[in-house]
């Protein structure tokens, strides 16, 4: 992939698309800011899709009517290359809609979730060409309550918290 854009239009276009998402909730907008062969890929659970089409009907039917009222993303780190652009954040909810887009299957539990992602945007031209999106699946069901913290190697909402501050200990796990 290539683009031409400068650091500062790569910023905007994808503020301007996560805005159309969260904000503005208008799924032919958000793809507006794709170029036509698009790809989104959430990596744990593999949702998203390729292309226009496909793409205004996960944001349609999956994405933007499936997300909790009470969402947020805390920006930890930007980083800026050539042709793309990652955000390290942590995406935060209360689990009580039906998110079939990340937890397909599941029923509201009505718990909360701190969850850090990553997210490769890659542009190409002047519109974004993809996304990948990373999240560890096993902390957030234990934050839902579908896996048992104690008999797992897994942290639920504690990676959050030291994902935001590398104060709090390591190798907890490790005990």
């Amino acid at each position: 992939m290539n683009t031409n854009l400068p650091e500062a239009e790569m910023i905007r276009l994808w503020e301007l698309h996560t805005q159309l998402e969260f904000a503005t909730k208008d799924a032919a907008a958000t793809v507006a800011t794709m170029t036509p062969d698009n790809y989104v890929n959430h990596v744990p659970v593999m949702t998203g899709g390729r292309g226009r089409d496909e793409m205004i009907e996960f944001y349609g039917k999956h994405f933007i009517p499936k997300m909790p009222a009470d969402t947020t993303l805390r920006l930890l780190a930007r980083t800026v290359g050539k042709d793309r652009l990652i955000d390290e954040f942590v995406f935060s909810f209360t689990h009580d809609i039906e998110m079939d887009w990340m937890l397909p299957g599941i029923q509201p539990t009505h718990r909360k979730v701190e969850i850090p992602m990553v997210v490769v945007v890659q542009f190409e031209g002047d519109k974004i060409a993809c996304e990948r999106i990373y999240w560890d699946q096993a902390s957030v069901l234990a934050q839902i309550g579908l896996l048992d913290r104690a008999s797992l190697p897994i942290t639920g909402v504690a990676q959050a918290r030291k994902f935001e501050n590398p104060q709090l200990p390591s190798n907890e796990l490790m005990r």
